[in-house]
């Protein structure tokens, strides 16, 4: 389930902001449990980083609009 650029950038500012928070969240908690040996779906860990960093991107793109 990746998010799309398009989808994000349909979303105000602090829903991308909420979402940014989970997935921080998310990335803690699979982090944990690769320490422990828990994590059973490796490839979510570079999906989460990669959606995560589609949010900051859409987040840049729109504070730079509000700029000019």
């Amino acid at each position: 389930m990746a998010l799309t650029a398009k989808d994000l950038r349909d979303k105000t500012p602090d829903q991308l902001r909420d979402q940014l928070v989970a997935l921080k969240k998310e990335a803690f908690n699979l982090r944990f449990q690769k320490a422990t040996n828990q994590l059973e779906n490796t490839a979510r860990m570079r999906a989460v980083r990669r959606d995560a960093a589609r949010v900051q991107t859409v987040l840049t793109e729109k504070a730079r609009a509000a700029a000019q």
